[in-house]
């Protein structure tokens, strides 16, 4: 396969789910902002997805509409719904020959719903929970159309190691930023409520629920996300799922290359697993969290050098 066509599905697949991911976020946290009995914020998701620029942060005064529309629709913003859209049925259209029409129809009509003009006016005067629910169901509309129309070959083996390292960082990113609020206001850490909405804004919560049965608890939350291998949003079930996806991909001509970074997969694959609530503690989560987030990285740089270089 050209690494223009691999890249292109690479890129396509991390960009739907990065907006897959945005777009839950900001559901759970704007019915949050209006339900929460204690001050809400908003610099959590804006600091996800947007770093932590203080400016930024003043300009949308923790305004929920606000932040609902830069974060949808905002033109300045890379990480928009709009621009990734747009971002992605470019790759798609690059490699348009080798996707199935029906895939192609389902992104153009994600693509056009978000561009739809009124969006935005609806996003601002409506009930955005509603409108940030059509724009979710095109995305999990797209995953069933990928999951059934597409061969199984290696761009759909591309698109997954991009979909699972994108949704891994994620959740790294959501986890690390949730417990480091907890530093600067210590109950957080006995808040119920705070707790849940994490684990709705990741998809979490019904299966929490039937795992643990003493209520939720931190830690458990922790447990959950980093190491549950039935949690399709986990930390290690993304890691898994790069390697069984990587594997497809070896073949006599890259022997090489591939052995390297099935090397570091499979590094990061048992740090992960041999790892446990209490060795986690002991560590420190953001110290285990920044060295899992540095290797999957190093793991995109090893892709994009190898597989990627040329595109």
């Amino acid at each position: 396969m050209l690494s223009r066509v691999a890249a292109s599905f690479y890129w396509l697949s991390r960009y739907i789910e990065r907006s897959d991911g945005i777009l839950r976020m900001l559901k759970i946290n704007y019915a949050s902002s209006q339900d929460a009995v204690r001050e809400f914020t908003w610099e959590p998701v804006i600091r996800i997805y947007s770093g932590a620029d203080t400016e930024l942060m003043k300009q949308l005064n923790n305004d929920s509409r606000a932040v609902l529309g830069y974060m949808v629709n905002g033109k300045n913003n890379p990480n928009s719904i709009s621009n990734m859209i747009t971002l992605a049925r470019e790759n798609a259209r690059s490699v348009q020959e080798h996707i199935t029409r029906d895939l192609w129809q389902c992104l153009n009509e994600y693509y056009h719903c978000v561009k739809d003009p009124s969006l935005d006016e609806r996003l601002q005067k409506d009930d955005p929970i509603s409108v940030l629910d059509i724009l979710i169901k095109q995305i999990m509309l797209y995953y069933g159309t990928a999951e059934v129309s597409m061969e199984r070959g290696q761009g759909r083996s591309f698109m997954n190691i991009g979909k699972f390292l994108e949704r891994s960082i994620q959740a790294i990113d959501i986890l690390d930023i949730k417990f480091g609020s907890v530093n600067t206001n210590p109950d957080l850490l006995t808040d119920i409520t705070y707790w849940k909405h994490l684990l709705q804004s990741i998809g979490g919560y019904e299966l929490y629920l039937k795992t643990y049965r003493d209520g939720i608890e931190a830690q458990n939350v922790m447990e959950l996300i980093i190491l549950n291998t039935d949690f399709p949003r986990s930390v290690i079930y993304s890691v898994n799922n790069i390697s069984r996806y990587y594997e497809r991909l070896k073949k006599e001509s890259n022997l090489g290359n591939y052995r390297d970074i099935a090397f570091q997969i499979g590094k990061l694959q048992s740090y992960i697993q041999y790892s446990s609530a209490q060795s986690i503690r002991q560590v420190g989560l953001h110290q285990f969290l920044t060295q899992i987030k540095q290797d999957l990285y190093a793991i995109g740089t090893s892709l994009n050098e190898h597989y990627f270089a040329n595109s």
